[in-house]
């Protein structure tokens, strides 16, 4: 087995840690303050190509597959945590559901402006009575003559407000339920019936936009219907988070590792009763801790994004690196934070900010609990007697 990454593949992470230490971190005290990313920043992500990683370049991606765009979000990890949410949500699910279960037409209309960074996606799944229970959605998709007709809400979108084109799942028959009753449909921002609602106040996450979609006889035309087939959209759905959990669990990896080296200088400088507390084996252990634990998740990451890479679906290892690294994130900002005591408490601290950033990590994107159910579930129906 190669665990060699690749040197075009090594080339895209200096690039992006470059970035993320000379333009993304000297931005986070504003965008923090501001809960906004400045708009130059955002064309500078699209001019680079940050919008398109994993997607072939006859989409306009860079084709830098998987395991490239993992490499990338593990650098983007380092800063706050609005940027990799905003790449995330647009890649890992936005634009991946229409590479993942679009027509060739429909590829050919959005990934070139998804892939450019010129147009900005939304996945949209979760409601108000349907979160981790995903295929009892109540968002209704009914056909009228050469189009659909959807009403519902939708929360907690990430790029939701802002957003162009957004990936819908709706349901065309309830009674099926996820076996044939959920439909995906690409609607951009401009369809009569559409608007945005609530944008949410969040813990954490500054910076990025969060909200409400709300659609009222929102009128798609039928060419939009994601796949062309009515009824495959939660297997495009499971499809694409399979990739997002993967790659936020990349951008967790990268987050731990960059407080385990906020921890490590802080316990060097800082002196107590004589002596650096580096000295001290209680810091130590915390530290040899985190260091296993990184460096355990980072090979599950690249495992599973190479799989990914290979064409093969990964549901378990997917549900077992997603609640791996961001249980993993939440132990190393919580150990950070305490090595730095008062100090990392503060609001100027970066430790405060991902100890807060951090917490998400075990809910969007399917839950601890839900991952550990599909990882179950996986177990007690593939594996083999022995």
């Amino acid at each position: 087995m190669d665990f060699d990454i690749p040197d075009e593949l090594q080339l895209l992470a200096r690039t992006v840690r470059d970035f993320v230490e000379t333009r993304l971190a000297p931005m986070e005290k504003q965008v923090e303050e501001s809960d906004e990313i400045p708009s130059e920043i955002v064309r500078e992500m699209a001019a680079l190509g940050f919008f398109g990683l994993p997607f072939p370049e006859e989409y306009g991606g860079a084709g830098a597959g998987d395991l490239g765009y993992c490499l990338a979000l593990e650098q983007f990890g380092r800063t706050s945590a609005a940027f990799s949410n905003l790449i995330g949500a647009h890649t890992s699910i936005g634009s991946m559901s229409i590479f993942l279960g679009g027509t060739d037409e429909q590829k050919r209309r959005y990934l070139p402006d998804l892939t450019a960074g010129r147009k900005l996606a939304a996945f949209s799944l979760t409601e108000p009575s349907s979160g981790s229970d995903a295929a009892s959605i109540q968002t209704t998709a009914r056909k009228d003559g050469g189009r659909w007709m959807l009403n519902g809400t939708k929360i907690w979108v990430t790029n939701g407000p802002i957003a162009d084109v957004v990936v819908v799942y709706a349901a065309n028959d309830r009674a099926k339920g996820a076996r044939g009753g959920i439909t995906a449909f690409i609607v951009e921002k401009s369809f009569r019936g559409f608007r945005v609602g609530r944008v949410d106040e969040k813990m954490g996450l500054r910076g990025s936009k969060t909200g409400e979609l709300i659609f009222e006889d929102c009128e798609v035309p039928e060419e939009n219907v994601l796949g062309g087939e009515p009824g495959t959209g939660f297997r495009t759905a499971l499809g694409a988070l399979d990739i997002g959990r993967v790659s936020l669990a990349a951008g967790a990896v990268g987050t731990s590792q960059f407080l385990l080296e906020l921890g490590i200088a802080h316990a060097k400088r800082r002196t107590q009763f004589g002596q650096p507390i580096a000295a001290n084996q209680a810091i130590q252990w915390v530290l040899a801790d985190s260091a296993v634990e990184i460096h355990a998740a980072r090979l599950m990451v690249y495992d599973a994004a190479a799989k990914l890479d290979r064409g093969v679906r990964v549901p378990r290892e997917a549900a077992m690196v997603k609640v791996y690294a961001s249980e993993l994130a939440n132990r190393v900002a919580d150990r950070v934070l305490q090595i730095h005591g008062g100090m990392g408490y503060m609001r100027d601290s970066p430790v405060e900010r991902a100890y807060r950033d951090a917490r998400i990590l075990r809910i969007y994107e399917g839950t601890s609990e839900v991952q550990r159910m599909i990882i179950a579930e996986e177990l007690l129906t593939d594996a083999p007697s022995r």
